[in-house]
């Protein structure tokens, strides 16, 4: 249980830097209401939507062991200074996740946390590495309303943009379901993954032991 209380904590508190990471940028941009809307902070409330920050994050690290960003933040696109500071806004969440990996990371290269299987800090924040590179990897696919496609988005014809947009639920749950049924799909993510973060210091096998611990109630 306590590999599913210290993931599930800092995955709260991950999506809270994430979607703060929108907010703030998009008032350097010029959305200053995103301050009268309580974004500037780190208040998972102020973030939290029915189907991206509880429905779909659960499914997906209870189904499929998958990290999903699941916040919200509303942004007033039309007071931005400039369809750069829109696709900054858009990036700047994944960012802020980076930093936290590199973050993570630095404990498993200089070997303050162990590469130990039997250790619970390494597999805590080894799944909790692997799965926030999950996020970013997915984050960055260019379909509504990832913010992949949140950075196009300004460039593309406002019908061709509100389509789009339109089929944001839509594309969520294909998503969902060509992850969890695609075998192919779900393998040469996990594939770029764990290639990543074996660079970073955290071997694959720790996923499968912490995927195992985060679902206690299976033992």
């Amino acid at each position: 249980m306590e590999v599913f209380i210290v993931v599930t904590v800092l995955w709260v508190f991950s999506v809270c830097m994430h979607e703060f990471g929108h907010a703030i940028v998009a008032y350097w941009g010029g959305d200053h209401t995103v301050k009268d809307k309580g974004y500037l902070t780190l208040n998972p409330f102020r973030y939290t939507h029915p189907v991206y920050s509880i429905l779909f994050p659960v499914l997906m690290m209870v189904m499929g062991g998958i990290g999903l960003p699941g916040g919200a933040v509303y942004i007033e696109h039309q007071l931005l200074r400039s369809r750069w500071w829109e696709t900054a806004v858009a990036l700047a969440g994944i960012a802020i996740n980076w930093l936290m990996v590199l973050f993570l990371a630095a404990f498993f290269k200089t070997g303050i946390i162990p590469d130990d299987p039997t250790n619970l800090a390494c597999v805590a924040f080894g799944l909790l590495l692997q799965l926030e590179v999950c996020a970013i990897l997915l984050n960055l696919i260019p379909i509504p309303p990832l913010d992949g496609f949140q950075a196009i988005a300004p460039w593309l014809p406002a019908q061709t943009r509100e389509q789009m947009f339109s089929m944001s639920n839509a594309s969520m749950w294909i998503l969902f379901l060509a992850l969890w049924y695609v075998a192919p799909l779900n393998q040469a993510l996990w594939h770029t993954v764990f290639v990543i973060t074996s660079h970073l210091g955290v071997d694959p096998y720790i996923y499968f032991v912490g995927m195992h611990e985060y679902r206690f109630w299976e033992h």
